[in-house]
């Protein structure tokens, strides 16, 4: 097999590309640079980096990406560059918009369904990961003062984000793992049994980020009542599709807070609501399950402190571009965007099933997951794709590679494009056997080697990304 001597250096030239090409600062010049010199700089770097996902070969990423769209969204955020939600009396214009954002999502996301005494409330946030984060922050404190649990828990499929896991070890909250069944959704039956009275919430994806697809909600959230427990539905990728999908005709049962047992939901704006990145939001059945969001202290020398998030300042301006996507885009135009992405997607994966040795997982719409037959290397596949230009998720457990289809890639001919390049990494691999280079082999030692030292490599990615 053909490796590379040393995966680390091969991460360290793929991340670091512009070292020898442009400037660096390790310490503060003496003089400042012209300000043309910087936007030279800044400009010059963008460009390099644009075709990639200007041309439809990134996965996921950028979910827009249309010139007059981003254009538009950088008019708005210079207009409000400087607005911080942290200062209400000096930008009440940054609680319009975020106020309006949570309730244009929420009535998106079934809340007129709510009975009048738990209304759908919310707030925004920075993205899926904070939203999932804050909502189980608030249902461990929930379960502790209302419920008398110690410790409380989260019972999530081993595919829901990892954004779970993360919240789990920073709030001490023991994360059961369930499996799921043949078609990578939640095992119903592994989720009942895994509920305790410890649960504090129970979670379903909608639809999942490594195979795309949509855990059974309706049962989950009717069982999670049942058992008198909290119900979260993960629609980072899918909140801002799938109710479009379902008025367009596609098979997507419902999943929000229609169902009286689901009682949060998060939804990236910064995804498929084409916000700029930093943005989601995230949303509750009721006010007070909210407010154990809230962090507020009373007895500090500095005055009254409060905030809604993680954060304190806060860019106002993201929530500005996030309100203006919405508003100016409307139910027409996400709908619109939706029937091309759903399109694009079934001719990804019906064109992914026709390729011999590659198969699809599950039943996606447009996140569309596939693996490979025994002695087909799926890694090698997806290093081949990147050497024709493409930037794709590797998964593990199974191996497989996933592409999530997005606006960039409805343009014409990217799909063909797409099938067509991925066939001839097929073939590249079939004929050159036991060839594993540039990342394929680290993600092949992955599943390999013991759980701490893939953490430790993991470490030294990170590292690697703060050196000069």
């Amino acid at each position: 097999m053909t490796t590379p001597a040393d995966p680390m250096a091969e991460l360290e030239r793929q991340l670091k590309p512009y070292r020898g090409q442009v400037p660096s600062f390790a310490e503060l010049p003496a003089e400042g640079l012209a300000r043309a010199e910087v936007t030279g700089l800044v400009e010059r770097l963008a460009a390099a980096e644009e075709r990639t996902w200007r041309d439809g070969y990134a996965s996921g990423a950028v979910y827009h990406g249309d010139p007059g769209h981003v254009a538009f969204l950088n008019g708005v955020y210079a207009a409000e560059s400087q607005s911080n939600p942290l200062h209400p009396d000096l930008w009440p214009s940054a609680t319009k918009f975020e106020a309006e954002i949570v309730a244009m999502t929420a009535s998106m996301l079934g809340a007129r369904h709510a009975a009048p005494e738990l209304p759908v409330v919310g707030t925004v946030s920075s993205g899926g990961t904070e939203s999932i984060l804050l909502a189980m922050k608030a249902y461990r404190d929930f379960a502790r003062e209302r419920r008398g649990i110690a410790t409380p828990e989260i019972v999530a499929p081993v595919t829901a984000h990892a954004a779970f896991d993360k919240a789990a070890r920073f709030f001490g909250m023991p994360l059961v793992r369930v499996p799921v069944d043949a078609g990578f959704r939640a095992d119903l039956g592994a989720l009942a049994g895994a509920i305790s009275e410890r649960t504090a919430v129970v979670v379903g994806s909608a639809p999942s980020f490594p195979h795309g697809v949509i855990d059974p909600i309706p049962e989950i959230a009717a069982l999670a009542a049942e058992r008198g427990v909290a119900c979260h539905v993960d629609a980072c990728l899918g909140g801002f599709i799938l109710p479009w999908a379902e008025r367009l005709g596609y098979p997507v049962p419902p999943f929000d807070f229609r169902l009286p047992g689901v009682t949060s939901m998060s939804a990236d704006t910064h995804k498929y609501g084409y916000a700029a990145k930093g943005s989601s939001v995230v949303l509750y059945r009721g006010r007070e399950l909210r407010q154990f969001q809230y962090y507020t202290v009373t007895d500090w020398p500095g005055g009254l402190y409060l905030s809604p998030t993680f954060a304190g300042s806060r860019p106002g301006a993201l929530s500005a571009t996030c309100w203006a996507a919405m508003v100016s885009i409307g139910e027409s135009g996400y709908t619109e965007a939706a029937r091309r992405i759903l399109a694009a997607g079934a001719r990804i994966r019906d064109g992914i099933a026709a390729i011999p040795g590659l198969s699809v997982l599950g039943d996606p719409l447009w996140v569309v997951a596939f693996g490979a037959a025994d002695g087909l290397d799926i890694y090698q596949v997806m290093e081949n794709m990147s050497h024709r230009g493409w930037s794709l998720n590797g998964l593990q457990l199974p191996a497989a590679v996933h592409i999530a289809v997005t606006l960039r890639h409805t343009q014409p001919g990217v799909a063909d494009r797409f099938l067509a390049d991925l066939t001839s990494s097929v073939e590249e691999v079939r004929a050159n056997p036991g060839v594993s280079t540039g990342m394929a082999p680290v993600y092949g030692m992955a599943a390999t080697l013991d759980a701490q030292i893939v953490h430790q490599v993991l470490a030294g990615y990170l590292d690697m990304l703060f050196e000069v």
